[in-house]
């Protein structure tokens, strides 16, 4: 990924031009939230990515809203909570106009009963099925791209993040943690067992990252602080995320 670009405001889709649209909506399609170099292990957080975009709700019934942001990481900079600086809609065509900037965030609203009808139409859904509105996103000037998925004419909400456990002590109301080097800190998070569950850090090496029940080891070689997150996704595709200082000792 570009390392480029820098962070910029929500802008209206008639204010950037149909050709920067169209390649946004291009390479959103083959992209993945949260996409990582492939020299990089995916649990690592200190270089530039999209580590979750969310929608909230990531489910609406007709008439509906969502606001869409994004868990973003920078090489040196650490986590931070966006908006995307341009998004569109990628998918299906006919509901471009269900997503638009509302006060320096970007809406989703959903049409009406009607409108998500004509959707499953033409997307050849079974009539009551819930419509995929695929959103495509970009940060950084460009530089990084993501989709999230919306479902229309259902009803959903993100996770929570329950009974969060790190190094043997409740971690829901941490900001900062403190761990010994050269051994295995236990991490844990609530979890279904439908939900895709990651652990990333930018301190120590994350081992079963992908798993409600993980464990951190921070190495000789490794860097002593930095952040540790963990990331819940449930089978809706609501995400639900939450970031530490960590350092060790």
């Amino acid at each position: 990924m570009s390392r480029r670009g820098s962070r910029g405001r929500a802008r209206a889709p008639e204010a950037a031009p149909l050709a920067v649209l169209a390649a946004l909506a291009a390479l959103a399609l083959g992209a993945a939230a949260g996409c990582v170099d492939e020299l990089d292990p995916p649990w690592q957080l200190d270089h530039d990515r999209i580590v979750a975009v969310r929608a909230t709700p990531p489910a609406l019934e007709a008439g509906g809203k969502a606001e869409i942001d994004a868990l973003i990481s920078l090489e040196g900079a650490g986590t931070s909570e966006r908006a995307p600086e341009l998004a569109v809609v990628v998918s299906p065509m006919s509901l471009a106009g269900a997503l638009a900037p509302e006060g320096g965030k970007w809406i989703v609203t959903a049409p009406d009963a009607a409108r998500i009808e004509s959707a499953r139409a033409e997307l050849g859904l079974a009539a009551g099925a819930p419509v995929p509105l695929v959103v495509g996103v970009s940060y950084q000037g460009m530089a990084l791209f993501g989709t999230k998925t919306v479902w229309l004419g259902m009803a959903g909400g993100n996770p929570t993040l329950d009974a969060m456990m790190i190094d043997g002590a409740p971690a829901d109301a941490r900001t900062e943690i403190a761990v010994g080097a050269l051994v295995d800190v236990p991490l844990s998070v609530a979890a279904d067992i439908e939900d895709d569950v990651n652990w990333l850090t930018s301190c120590g090496t994350m081992h079963d990252f992908d798993l409600p029940q993980a464990y951190l080891r921070v190495e000789l070689e490794d860097p002593t602080e930095g952040q540790l997150a963990v990331v819940r996704r449930n089978k809706l595709g609501g995400v639900a995320w939450r970031v530490w200082s960590i350092r060790a000792q």
